[in-house]
């Protein structure tokens, strides 16, 4: 796929004299995690299918400092949030659109404190808007028999409220859209919100991404679907734990629109 992909970034942008619409965030995930990447190009194939002017910051891009502050490290959060920012407002970048949410929550509330004030939107908001003004349109019908449920990152949807827009970009794929029972407000976290991909998990009963699959695997989905490269990881381990790899699969929002265009 990557011999298709149109991608600059804004060090080339600059070169040439244009300045983009949108910088394309990558995040750590989806610059380092090989299942991450696929997110990233997915994306990066939908926003070439729109002819959207993007542009990358490649490597002047560090990691957002989420994972320093969650850890109660506050120095270095501020010394790699004020290296990006520096940055940034180097190229004035005015928005900022990213398939993660840390990197997400991150930008859009704890940025601004430290002078980084940009509008930040998550991919699947995006990918909405690109719909609704006309600049993409789905013509395949790929999932139409199947049924598809969302699982909320904590990070997008209580953390930030945004709940709608990866449901109403569900819709285009004229898959059936079936929800869990714990979902929206009342979602239950995959684990990665709390580092369980990177930990060794406390004692009981069940690992929790193993429970968060369990609740996805009531609704008798096809695909379980989610707007976060953490919650991917661990919601395919837990059709792992489940035995479902043949029935069941994970995909990343922007990965079913892209596989719709």
């Amino acid at each position: 796929m990557s011999e298709e992909l149109r991608v600059k970034t804004m060090e080339e942008h600059i070169a040439q004299g244009t300045q983009p619409e949108i910088l394309f965030w990558v995040g750590s995930a989806g610059s380092y995690d090989d299942r991450a990447k696929k997110i990233s190009r997915a994306f990066v194939k939908i926003l070439n299918k729109a002819n959207v002017e993007f542009g990358l910051l490649g490597p002047e891009e560090s990691c957002t400092g989420d994972v320093a502050k969650r850890a109660g490290n506050e120095f270095l959060f501020q010394m790699q949030a004020m290296m990006n920012i520096e940055v940034l407002n180097g190229y004035e970048v005015k928005r900022i659109v990213t398939c993660d949410p840390h990197s997400f929550n991150t930008l859009k509330n704890e940025y601004p404190g430290l002078g980084g004030n940009y509008e930040v939107i998550h991919h699947t908001q995006y990918i909405k808007e690109l719909i609704d003004n006309g600049r993409l349109s789905l013509e395949g019908q790929v999932y139409k028999e199947k049924r598809i449920t969302f699982h909320d990152p904590c990070y997008l949807g209580r953390a930030n409220s945004v709940y709608d827009a990866p449901r109403e970009v569900l819709k285009n794929t004229n898959a059936t859209i079936v929800e869990m029972k714990r979902h929206k407000k009342s979602a239950l976290c995959c684990g990665a919100g709390g580092a369980q991909m990177f930990k060794e998990p406390e004692k009981g009963d069940m690992d929790i991404n193993v429970l968060r699959t369990q609740d996805a695997l009531e609704t008798n989905p096809n695909i379980i679907a989610t707007g976060c490269p953490y919650c991917n990881t661990m919601m395919t381990d837990g059709i792992k734990a489940h035995e479902k790899e043949d029935s069941v699969t994970v995909l990343d929002v922007a990965e079913l629109i892209a596989n719709s265009i």
